[in-house]
């Protein structure tokens, strides 16, 4: 991961490149898993993948996005629209697993290793561009405003 312009010192950078690490790492398992053909662990670690994104998502596209969308309004709304092509698969493993099961759409597994690649490159361009501008650009207000986006995306998944 990126650590060359310092971005990793500031609090909200650092919990969402930890983040970042989690899901990279929980990727590598599903590809193992499809390697095995288990679609069972496939599902349950995309279900792991959403617990850690719901509220990353919710700190960057409340938090960190709009900071940044004046500046480069194409790029942000380009990754706004890569997390709705990712949440697309993981969804479809959580509604599974409400229901006690796993996807029973055979083609589900092909749409998974899709988004995770998508979600893995997504991650690059967050760690390489995304935090490294917000370290150049946010002011002190707009830091305020990711922390208070971070408070509310861990009350939303405590509650």
């Amino acid at each position: 991961m990126c650590e060359y312009c310092g971005c990793q010192a500031l609090e909200s950078i650092d919990a969402l490149t930890r983040e970042h690490e989690q899901v990279l790492a929980l990727i590598r398992d599903v590809r193992d898993a499809r390697l095995a053909d288990d679609v069972a662990r496939q599902a349950n670690l995309a279900c792991r993948i959403t617990a850690i994104l719901r509220p990353h998502t919710l700190v960057e596209e409340q938090g960190l996005f709009p900071a940044l969308a004046p500046d480069f309004p194409g790029q942000i709304a380009r990754l706004e629209a890569e997390h709705r092509l990712i949440e697309g698969p993981l969804a479809e493993a959580a509604r599974a697993a409400g229901e006690g099961a796993i996807p029973a759409d055979p083609a589900w597994p092909g749409r998974l290793t899709q988004a995770l690649a998508l979600l893995r490159e997504h991650i690059f361009k967050e760690q390489d561009g995304v935090f490294p501008a917000a370290l150049a650009t946010l002011s002190t207000a707009d830091w305020e405003k990711m922390d208070a986006a971070r408070l509310a995306a861990a009350a939303l998944s405590a509650g």
